[in-house]
């Protein structure tokens, strides 16, 4: 790994995971832990973490799912190191294999079509035309892109996946409607969670999990509510977030 990046060595799920990342920028959150929890699997299975960063989702979704297969892919090296790196010192190198590209680039990452069981995704979901960028490159690399981002990730997870394969990722709540559509024709099965910073508030992120070859939408659960009125942290977000506990969504 690079010595130009300077790192911090972070506990998440209540410390069950170590994960060395960069100081400045992009660092791992509430969005990376509920997108794993939200992502089904079993042992035997092979799972693609796209737009990896560090490893936070893939790694914490290894963790809970033993057995797991999980393929970790991230466009900027120096996150690739540092993921390859968090799979070894968390004891899952044998399972968690790191690859440094593209992932709009199937052919030159070298994926297989129909290989993979699970997708899971966190795109960059900020429009540089609507909101502002950050200072930092690498927060812009995993924040901004262009509107048709979340078209080409599915399209790819859709080339990659087997059918009846799930695709899970998180995404912005005031851009649901644009989720729903980037999904047809290749997903259905959709089932959304709502995320609410409090009791009554309106949601600020969604999380989607879609079948390959599905159709139309199923019930959705109640909402994930992160803290109660007083600001503590909700028992169901911390059974999440500390006690890596799945989701409603996963399968």
């Amino acid at each position: 790994m690079s010595a130009a990046i300077e790192t911090t060595d972070d506990a998440v799920l209540g410390g069950r995971l170590r994960l060395l990342q960069p100081k400045r920028g992009h660092r791992v959150g509430h969005d990376a832990i509920l997108l794993a929890a939200a992502t089904g699997g079993h042992a035997g299975e092979h799972a693609f973490d796209f737009g990896a960063g560090v490893g936070g989702a893939g790694l914490a979704l290894a963790w809970r799912v033993p057995g797991l297969r999980v393929s970790l892919i991230e466009i900027d090296p120096a996150l690739a190191a540092l993921a390859r790196e968090n799979a070894r010192r968390n004891g899952m190198a044998d399972r968690v294999q790191v690859m440094a590209g593209n992932v709009e680039d199937v052919a030159a990452l070298g994926l297989k079509e129909a290989s993979a069981d699970h997708v899971l995704m966190n795109p960059p979901f900020n429009d540089p035309a609507t909101q502002q960028s950050s200072p930092d490159a690498g927060r812009r690399l995993a924040h901004v892109a262009d509107g048709d981002v979340l078209k080409r990730w599915l399209a790819s997870a859709a080339w990659v996946l087997k059918p009846r394969g799930t695709v899970t990722l998180i995404w912005r709540a005031a851009a649901r409607d644009a989720v729903l559509a980037a999904l047809t024709p290749a997903f259905g099965d959709v089932v959304v969670m709502d995320v609410m910073p409090r009791p009554g508030a309106q949601a600020i992120r969604v999380l989607v999990r879609a079948v390959k070859g599905g159709a139309g939408r199923l019930p959705d659960p109640p909402p994930l509510v992160l803290n109660e009125e007083g600001g503590k942290p909700s028992v169901a977000a911390e059974a999440v977030l500390r006690e890596a506990n799945p989701l409603a969504l996963t399968r």
